[in-house]
């Protein structure tokens, strides 16, 4: 028992090495990003989607390595840079440094519930699935018509929402499942996209209340 106590906490430590590893990708991925023209973005913003596919698909028959998540953490980086540019230009850099520190504080004080709590977060799967679904639907809604200042608001709450939970539900499995050495680069896949798309409904909320408060 002692003996797979220390080989999860190993493992556990790889992943949160592992996401650290990430974010500085994406970090230079940004840095790029504001040397790369408008084009070639929206091309690798396809790319980072393939992507995705591919790891969700290939992690079901062979581990995906470091390598491709490292890859794929520095193209999102690029792909996110229009996106923090243009809240910057619109509300200011330091809106920008808020919504990052509040999701990481969020995503700290998620993941250390979800890892100590003994309650298990399972439940959590399908009302996820759901909002994830839902949270879709919506951003398709939005690209043929544009949403009021309140739908605003709800669909930057849900999101926040939806991905504090997975970020709850996905600590809390590793914690109480544990994960193999194999699944290690998948996971901390897996909680990077968690901790994105967090930043991004915080900035979108920001963003919404930013523009409210200008009116």
């Amino acid at each position: 028992m002692q003996t797979y106590t220390v080989s999860q906490n190993r493992v556990l430590g790889r992943v949160f090495f592992g996401l650290f590893g990430t974010l500085l990708a994406a970090l230079v991925g940004v840095l790029v990003g504001t040397q790369i023209p408008t084009v070639l973005i929206g091309v690798l913003s396809i790319v980072e989607l393939v992507m995705i596919f591919v790891a969700m698909f290939r992690q079901r028959k062979k581990a995906i390595g470091f390598p491709f998540v490292y890859a794929f953490t520095f193209i999102s980086g690029i792909t996110l840079w229009p996106i923090i540019h243009s809240y910057a230009v619109m509300l200011g850099a330091g809106l920008v440094i808020q919504a990052l520190g509040v999701a990481a504080g969020a995503f700290l004080i998620a993941s250390i519930v979800a890892s100590r709590s003994s309650m298990d977060f399972s439940f959590l799967g399908g009302f996820l699935f759901i909002g994830l679904m839902a949270l879709l639907l919506m951003g398709l809604v939005s690209i043929f018509t544009a949403f009021s200042s309140a739908m605003n608001l709800a669909y930057s709450l849900i999101g926040i929402g939806v991905f504090i939970g997975y970020i709850l539900f996905d600590v809390n499995r590793m914690a109480k499942y544990g994960i193999s050495e194999q699944a290690v680069p998948w996971v901390v896949l897996s909680l990077y996209l968690d901790f994105v798309n967090l930043f991004l409904f915080v900035l979108r909320l920001m963003g919404v209340l930013g523009s409210s408060d200008r009116r």
